[in-house]
């Protein structure tokens, strides 16, 4: 018979836990400028050893020598010494997270076994690199105009389920029955619940697919019976397949009436629900600004919407006293020395900044001379290797970050792209593929549009070898149809 025993036994282990403050540097390092003057202005409100100096243009101030020198001079040297722990802090705090960035990239190396890296895994990298924080869901955006509307509980019930039963465009995955259905409401209900959704912004939401959205946005710009609305409802077949003069000559209408009409459709948003899918209506305040001053190029940081710090003297002086209680001593030592921390990682963050943004300028030097079409491949990897960070923290240095050049406001993100080497032995980036792309299909004759393998054509004439499927993935990715939607008739 096995009976119970037990023993104590013990084991060592690593274990890293980010405290507050790496929290808050990190966070420091990946906010944009605007989002930084609302983290600092909270840290203010709960930070009474803080004080804001009136803006000119310096985005922080560094702990002033002399302070330090006065609290020596005035006895407080435990204060003096954890000041010294606090940047000894600071330092060792980047290097934990740089040595996890290390730790993570090998594990992953010895995971992967002898397998080579394809390229379908440096995307899958890149969508790591390249996830942000996501801003309101179209889910909550409906939601909230749910709670404004006249509905009773059993008509809020309904429409969460039916917010809850749409895609990313905006449009039903499921049937009305089958929403009463699975909710236990009656099937009147659901549909006074729908018919409020469709009222809702963006217009054309809540339909049952796209030429049920289409005709919508016609009904509420009161076109109902136009020629649009009728292309769009007795011929929608016809319209996806660009069948001009076959629908002309269904409805007995001009060519040109036709064509017209086309193009008050292609006004309207076939995916009213996916702009909720990217803040594509941010305020863009560029970080770095990068321009050319009698022949140099020259790199400015943006502070203007970082407040200036320091440490408030009074409350320095207020120790030097001795007259404080231990609790009120340790409480004030602790918010200043927060204080400093915070001063440090505005400091830390920008100078990041301002080395990748050089290296940038180093690298894509063509970029910034002649434009887009001179855009290079470049990685984090080797951005990182100058600055002397991980290539994590490039990524975190330039998310929300961007920089103002000659030749517009770019992304930081921008910069960094997988890239083609040419017959000729030149790096081409696959944002000037892309850009080349866009250029020959603007210049194409409208009557005959080139096809993706015409392109792949004149790509290799200049040099550039890639496959017809890759043509198509970018011309997705630059929102132009394929050849036989694009083709126009006279």
């Amino acid at each position: 018979m096995s009976g119970f025993s037990q023993e104590l036994r013990q084991r060592q282990t690593q274990q890293l836990v980010l405290a507050p403050q790496l929290r808050q540097s990190l966070k420091i390092l990946q906010v944009a400028a605007l989002d930084l003057r609302t983290t600092i202005q909270e840290e203010l409100q709960n930070n009474p050893t803080l004080e804001e100096l009136p803006m000119e243009g310096v985005a922080a101030e560094r702990p002033d020598p002399d302070s330090r020198e006065h609290d020596e001079n005035s006895g407080d040297r435990a204060e003096s010494t954890a000041d010294s722990r606090e940047e000894l802090q600071f330092e060792r705090n980047f290097e934990i997270l740089n040595r996890l960035d290390q730790d993570w990239r090998d594990h992953m190396s010895q995971s992967s076994g002898s397998g080579s890296f394809t390229q379908e895994d440096a995307e899958r990298r890149q969508h790591f690199f390249d996830s942000l924080v996501g801003e309101t869901s179209l889910q909550e955006h409906l939601l909230d105009q749910a709670r404004l509307a006249d509905l009773d509980e059993k008509e809020m019930e309904a429409i969460s389920y039916l917010i809850g039963s749409l895609d990313n465009n905006g449009f039903l995955t499921t049937t009305l029955n089958d929403v009463a259905l699975m909710a236990d409401i009656p099937l009147s209900i659901v549909q006074r619940a729908h018919t409020v959704l469709k009222g809702f912004e963006p217009a054309g939401i809540g339909c049952l697919n796209l030429q049920d959205s289409l005709l919508h946005q016609l009904i509420i710009r009161g076109k109902a019976r136009s020629i649009p609305a009728r292309i769009v409802k007795d011929h929608f077949l016809l319209l996806t397949r660009r069948r001009i003069p076959e629908i002309a000559r269904k409805m007995n209408l001009p060519l040109e009436e036709i064509q017209r009409a086309i193009e008050e459709i292609a006004q309207l948003d076939p995916a009213p629900g996916r702009r909720f899918g990217e803040d594509s209506n941010r305020v863009v305040v560029p970080d770095v600004v990068i321009e050319e001053i009698a022949g140099e190029w020259v790199i400015s940081l943006t502070s203007d919407y970082i407040p200036r710090l320091r440490l408030s003297s009074s409350y320095k002086e207020l120790l030097a006293k001795g007259t404080l209680s231990r609790e009120e001593k340790e409480y004030l030592q602790e918010k200043m020395r927060s204080g400093r921390f915070l001063i440090n990682s505005i400091e830390q963050r920008q100078q990041t900044i301002e080395k990748i943004a050089r290296e940038i300028l180093n690298r894509q030097r063509e970029f910034f001379e002649e434009g887009v079409s001179k855009l290079k491949p470049l990685t984090m990897t080797q951005v990182a290797e100058v600055v002397g960070v991980h290539e994590t923290t490039v990524s975190r240095a330039i998310a929300n970050k961007y920089m103002r050049t000659p030749h517009g406001v770019f992304e930081m993100r921008y910069f960094f792209t997988s890239g083609y080497q040419s017959s000729e032995g030149e790096s081409i980036s696959n944002t000037s593929v892309k850009d080349m792309i866009a250029q020959l299909i603007a210049a194409e004759d409208p009557e005959k549009p080139m096809s993706d393998q015409e392109i792949v054509g004149k790509l290799a004439e200049r040099s550039i070898n890639i496959a017809r499927r890759t043509v198509a993935k970018y011309r997705e990715e630059l929102g132009i149809l394929p050849s036989n939607l694009r083709r126009e008739y006279s």
